[in-house]
């Protein structure tokens, strides 16, 4: 990384600094849209790349961030099921709206409002693992514990 972050990655390293971590959000010199390509970037297995996927709570009208391993697929049944809640997919107005960041970068905290958040119990496999840092060229490594710590996420199988 050289010189200052994205406007969006700063917001999330500023957070981080706000909560006590020590974490440092990294700039990639290219995008990394997809789990696969941030993996590729940072030369880790998918699985250590913790998407943030942006739900919508039907009945509520709310978000609900999922926080996968980026090799699962999410089972939206088994979500839905779980929290009693019909779930739908999130349209990127509402994702921006409730967030504040635009699809291909979702962080997992620094959002404008607070989010219900499920954390993917097979990230705990790993000692290490990166997240999204407000923009498609920006990570952060982290620990599975962290993780929930930051998020006060529940952790469930998600796939």
């Amino acid at each position: 990384m050289s010189g200052p972050l994205k406007d969006s990655a700063q917001r999330v390293q500023n957070r981080l600094s706000e909560l006590g971590y020590t974490n440092e959000v990294v700039e990639l010199a290219h995008y990394a849209r997809t789990a696969q390509e941030a993996a590729d970037a940072i030369g880790c297995d998918v699985a250590q790349i913790a998407k943030s996927i942006i739900f919508r709570l039907e009945d509520k009208n709310l978000p609900l961030l999922v926080v996968a391993s980026g090799a699962n697929r999410i089972n939206e049944t088994k979500l839905s099921l779980h929290l009693h809640e019909r779930i739908g997919k999130a349209d990127a107005g509402f994702v921006l709206e409730h967030t504040g960041f635009a699809i291909g970068g979702i962080p997992p905290l620094g959002h404008r409002k607070s989010l219900t958040t499920i954390v993917d119990e097979d990230l705990f496999r790993f000692p290490t693992i990166w997240a999204a840092a407000g923009h498609p060229q920006a990570l952060f490594a982290l620990t599975p514990q962290q993780l929930v710590e930051m998020t006060q996420g529940q952790v469930m199988t998600v796939k």
